[in-house]
């Protein structure tokens, strides 16, 4: 691209940018459309059903969509359509994407003992989506200069060609080999935003912080892939520990109707 024509894009995705704020309140920078988010998430979950192993245990699959079932069910834009997909493999992760897509690890399904504890995580990806992170991560490639080949593949100058940089601000950079991760602040909102999702669902949220002790020594000093660039575990557990009572009465007045236990267990 021309130095010219460089500056004029660069200059008209800036006269596009939206300032925004977070649910908490914290000032955002995005410079992307919903829709062209949405392409990328769908590209990325594409790239990923192709590139990874479908799990093919029906219970544990079953188990999985029952949890994303009820906790989709308290988003606010019903309208959106869920895809989830169990992935084969021991990573202890999960992730969510732009547009409706829910990917989880079997590996995790053994740090996740329960439908509570496998609820924390799937929660805090779906907030990382719904908080609008995604945004906010390709909106900081863009602007740091990285993203300008991200910017070609989302608005369609390149196709999918540069895939693997939007998937890793999308969060999926284990994946592709490229670390872009969500910042502590996205990490720390996420888990509290999460929270309050599954406890608007249900789920009780008292397990979460059993699966964040279960996190820490789950994969040795370093931990499990998904606590990578997160919070550390005493500073993730005291904030969880905070927001307790804020969330129960969401969790009891939830309780209240009639809801769907996901009960099998998801791993021996």
């Amino acid at each position: 691209m021309k130095p010219l024509a460089l500056t004029l894009f660069v200059s008209a995705l800036l006269v596009g940018c939206v300032n925004n704020q977070s649910p908490t309140g914290r000032g955002q920078t995005l410079l992307f459309s919903d829709v062209q988010m949405q392409q990328m998430g769908a590209q990325s979950f594409e790239t990923m059903k192709q590139s990874e192993e479908i799990s093919q245990n029906q219970a544990q699959t079953q188990y999985v969509n029952c949890i994303a079932k009820r906790i989709t069910a308290v988003l606010p834009d019903q309208s959106q359509q869920w895809d989830v997909v169990l992935f084969e493999s021991d990573q202890v992760n999960a992730f969510a994407l732009p547009g409706g897509h829910i990917g989880v690890y079997t590996g995790l399904l053994k740090v996740a003992v329960n439908q509570d504890q496998l609820a924390t995580v799937m929660g805090h990806e779906v907030a990382h989506v719904l908080a609008q992170h995604g945004n906010e991560q390709v909106s900081r490639a863009q602007l740091t200069g990285l993203g300008m080949q991200v910017a070609d593949a989302a608005i369609g100058v390149s196709g999918v060609a540069n895939k693997d940089l939007y998937m890793a601000a999308l969060g999926l950079g284990a994946n592709v080999g490229i670390i872009l991760p969500f910042g502590r602040s996205q990490e720390s909102e996420a888990d509290i935003v999460g929270l309050e999702l599954m406890a608007k669902a249900g789920f009780n949220p008292g397990q979460s912080i059993t699966l964040w002790q279960n996190m820490a020594k789950a994969g040795g000093a370093q931990g499990p892939e998904l606590l990578s660039t997160h919070p550390s575990h005493s500073h993730r557990i005291d904030d969880l520990q905070a927001a307790q009572n804020k969330v129960m009465p969401l969790y009891t007045q939830a309780r209240k109707q009639s809801l769907t236990e996901c009960k099998i267990a998801p791993a021996n």
